[in-house]
């Protein structure tokens, strides 16, 4: 852990008593409380400390980078028609696919904390509240001048999307300098996740900060279009632990078409020459393909869900759960099938990110 002699002895003193103020903390160690509350401060942004007690944060932990905005989804109260106006139902709910992975895998019980941008705007304060109440760790969430993100989706009566669009010229200011400002927390973590949606620049400065403390790293390719500039970022200097793209994102990352089942299988190989350990390929509703290292291949079926309600949030439901497990020590493909069972929830709710998803309702139902 990147640690200064100050913050190690300063850790130290809380291990034996987590109780001590900073006040007793400058004194034992012949230093000012000023200085003392700094270096807290910066164990804070470090992940080491969690929140104003002082709390030792031991366990394995979670960065996720990406986007952050409010969600806007309208469902139309019968059976879509396009081209006129529809009667429906309007909800608005802190999304963005980082932040929705985020808020999963805190609810799962999973120390997490987000790296995103909101704007300096009523929305951002609603997605930071929302957010935060829910257990992940905001302080390097930046405000920005631009007005919070917006995912608008249009669903129809049986909860499948009709039409979305997507405004994150908010997350476009996650540059690589602010990828910066959360280097140490970076390092110390047991797992990043990369969303997709943010620039190649910032995707590739990131996998270059956890590459040089070795730290996993799972990436979310989120579509075609934002899947298509990774290719220019898959290096084997700097590994991904997990890919997790459909078949279409797959084809794009490695630049064609993927049909044929035998077609996904170069394809993964190709990925893995360029530095990716595994390939998770879903595949909708006939679940997903697992490809680890030296040709292991596990299909993996979908959990059917009790109901269609709305199926906004599955995917990022389904990955937050992945990592939750693989911390957990399970088994990458075991991990898989325990993200299934959480999708299935997640669309059988009506909630983009499901309030009540926590680690035993996940495994009763698997």
């Amino acid at each position: 852990m990147n640690l200064t002699e100050r913050e190690s002895e300063i850790v130290a003193l809380l291990r034996r008593d987590s109780l001590l103020d900073s006040t007793a903390i400058a004194t034992a160690l012949g230093t000012t409380r000023a200085a003392v509350n700094v270096h807290l401060s910066n164990l804070g942004k470090k992940g080491v400390i969690l929140g104003r007690g002082y709390v030792l944060g031991d366990g394995p932990s979670v960065v996720v980078i990406g986007g952050a905005n409010m969600d806007i989804k309208a469902t139309s109260a019968n059976a879509a028609r396009p081209g006129t106006s529809n009667p429906g139902l309007t909800t608005f709910a802190a999304g963005g696919v980082g932040r929705n992975v985020a808020e999963n895998l805190a609810r799962l019980g999973t120390r997490t904390s987000l790296v995103a941008v909101v704007g300096a705007d009523a929305l951002g304060d609603q997605v930071l509240a929302a957010t935060s109440d829910a257990g992940v760790r905001v302080e390097h969430v930046r405000r920005s001048a631009h007005g919070t993100g917006t995912y608008t989706a249009v669903l129809d009566a049986d909860g499948e999307l009709v039409i979305a669009v997507a405004d994150m010229r908010a997350t476009a200011e996650l540059t690589p300098a602010a990828i910066d400002e959360a280097r140490d927390l970076i390092a110390t973590a047991s797992l990043v996740v990369l969303d997709g949606n943010l620039a190649a620049a910032t995707l590739g400065y990131a996998l270059d900060l956890a590459a040089a403390s070795d730290v996993p790293v799972i990436l979310e390719p989120v579509s075609v279009p934002k899947a298509e500039p990774l290719r220019a970022l898959l290096d084997p200097e700097r590994p991904i632990h997990v890919i997790t793209p459909n078949r279409d994102e797959l084809g794009a990352l490695v630049g064609r078409t993927i049909s044929a089942d035998t077609e996904i299988a170069d394809a993964v190989r190709e990925l893995q020459a360029s530095g990716v350990t595994h390939v998770w390929v879903r595949l909708g509703e006939h679940g997903s393909l697992w490809c680890g290292p030296d040709g292991e291949t596990v299909a993996l079926p979908a959990v059917a869900p009790s109901a269609v309600v709305d199926v906004t949030g599955a995917g990022d439901a389904m990955l937050a759960a992945f990592c939750h497990a693989t911390l957990a020590g399970e088994a990458a493909h075991r991990a898989a099938e325990f993200a299934h069972a959480a999708a299935a929830l997640t669309i059988a709710s009506p909630h983009t990110v499901r309030p009540d998803l926590t680690d035993r309702l996940v495994r009763r139902l698997r």
